[in-house]
């Protein structure tokens, strides 16, 4: 796929992440111990041979950019080519943050216009999926398409939660004949993985176009209001996806994460999912430690009982300890004689000994970095 080249948008502010997205990107949320979300849609585009990527950044950037860096672990840290970061402008002549993401691709439309691929992919970065995208970039030429773009269906989903997703139908060939961003009556379950595939200069055009009318979102503005004009085609994915969108879903992904046929579906046959790594010592049992279930990353010391959880770097589990259902991320200190289920803890939390914190496994239970309980 030396023909195409990579642009990942990276999202809104996401109230329904509450604490979690306040000083962070969402596509910069931990995930699975070791990961953050961009590094799935990072890989499968490194996955698939494109070498050129750039990443639109929005809210809460810096913890995305120091993440990323200049793209060595995805080996994007190239002469030409390589991996572009472009922050929101903030000079006189563009004051603020980018009104939509349309409007975050045209204020960097000279990279666009530079480069020299006949095809441009779009993609979100708050979605944890593992693929390539060489099957959508056939279907797209196959079908001589102007825009391909790949769904999911998301059957046994509740309607109620499917309001926080873009909507698509397509009809007995394939093509997109309705789209709908978030309804609040969702009528079915397939929707938008926010992937799309298009050739670079009808991309230039549409951004052109959008810009001139005042117009600043790439779903909203162009595919909605194109959708019966363009030949825009659907892609399904059978996999396993899922975006971080809300504290539920956030809580959700980590736990599948425990389920071994994600992790084979994420992870196995040979696909590599790539991430900046952090030199740490390995996790420490001691013996009075108990463990089941549960994912525990380098660093970390556990003395008490751990189960069906997610531990990050350098968390400590004190004697006694129970932490059930939990997700506690990087740095944390959970002292003796404490018992957490159902919580979600931020970076280096100290929880001192004899507390107990639970929620449930619908609602659990936020507590913000940088605290002492």
């Amino acid at each position: 796929m030396n023909n195409i080249f990579g642009i990942i948008t990276t999202g809104n502010q996401k109230p329904l992440l509450g604490e979690l997205a306040m000083k962070r990107s969402v596509s910069a949320m931990p995930v699975a111990g070791k990961y953050r979300a961009i590094d799935f849609v990072l890989s499968n585009m490194v996955n698939s041979g494109i070498d050129k990527v750039g990443v639109v950044t929005q809210y809460s950037y810096r913890s995305l950019t120091d993440h990323l860096g200049a793209g060595k672990e995805w080996d994007l840290d190239r002469r030409n080519e390589g991996l572009f970061l472009f922050p929101p402008y903030l000079s006189m002549e563009h004051k603020g943050w980018y009104k939509g993401t349309a409007d975050g691709m045209y204020q960097n439309i000279s990279f666009l216009k530079r480069s020299h691929e006949e095809y441009v992919l779009i993609a979100t970065g708050n979605c944890i999926y593992s693929t390539t995208y060489n099957g959508l970039l056939e279907k797209h030429i196959e079908t001589g398409a102007d825009i391909t773009m790949m769904y999911y269906d998301m059957a046994g989903t509740p309607l109620e939660e499917l309001r926080e997703f873009g909507q698509i139908k397509v009809d007995e060939t394939g093509r997109v004949v309705d789209l709908m961003e978030k309804p609040l009556s969702p009528k079915d379950t397939v929707v938008s993985m926010g992937v799309y595939v298009l050739k670079r200069e009808l991309l230039i055009e549409l951004l052109e176009e959008s810009s001139s009318h005042g117009y600043y979102d790439f779903v909203r503005d162009i595919l909605i209001r194109k959708v019966h004009e363009l030949k825009i085609y659907g892609y399904e994915f059978k996999g396993y996806w899922r975006t971080v969108n809300s504290i539920s879903w956030y809580y959700k992904i980590n736990m599948d994460f425990l389920n071994k046929d994600v992790r084979e579906d994420l992870f196995g046959g040979g696909k590599k999912v790539f991430t900046k790594v952090k030199d740490e010592t390995p996790a420490k049992y001691n013996p009075e430690a108990e463990v089941k279930n549960s994912i525990i990353a380098d660093g970390c010391i556990i003395e008490g009982y751990v189960e069906n959880s997610i531990l990050f770097r350098g968390v400590r589990v004190g004697k006694n300890s129970r932490v059930v259902n939990s997700i506690i991320m990087q740095g944390s200190v959970i002292e003796n004689d404490v018992s957490l289920e159902h919580v979600i803890f931020d970076k280096e939390i100290t929880i001192t000994a004899n507390h107990s914190l639970k929620g449930e496994v619908t609602a659990p239970m936020i507590v913000g970095k940088n605290r002492k309980i």
